[in-house]
């Protein structure tokens, strides 16, 4: 029996959000979720000044590194795997960062509507 296709939240396969810095909840470049992903970290963003802000106020402290956890710290432009209910809270705020549709998962869709991600979009590079 092979393994499951995970597939984005337009319906077609998931694609790789971003390697370097190496994201994803598996830490292997998909936003993807499973057991024990409490924050489901199911949406592919690329980072802004204003969101990083945003997190650093509400909490979540993504500019500054962590070499002990193997986290580089992120500056605006970095492609990232964030928590869906983060960025709801942030689209909230005003501050949403864009999304790279084809890279979010699924399941990302159970928090937040299509139109709202699409709203956000980046072009997939080729």
């Amino acid at each position: 029996m092979s393994a499951p296709k995970r597939t984005n939240v337009l319906g077609t396969a998931l694609q790789c959000c971003c390697q370097d810095p190496m994201t994803g909840f598996y830490r292997d470049g998909y936003c993807r979720t499973g057991p024990g992903d409490e924050g489901l970290h199911t949406v592919c963003a690329e980072m802004t000044a204003e969101f990083l802000d945003f997190s650093r106020r509400t909490g979540n402290d993504l500019s500054t590194p962590y070499p002990e956890f193997g986290f580089p710290g992120l500056e605006p432009g970095d492609r990232w795997c964030l928590c869906v209910t983060r960025w709801a809270e942030a689209l909230t705020a005003g501050v949403a960062p864009p999304v790279i549709l084809e890279a979010c998962h699924n399941s990302a869709l159970e928090f937040v509507d299509l139109d709202q991600l699409k709203a956000h979009a980046l072009e997939r590079e080729t």
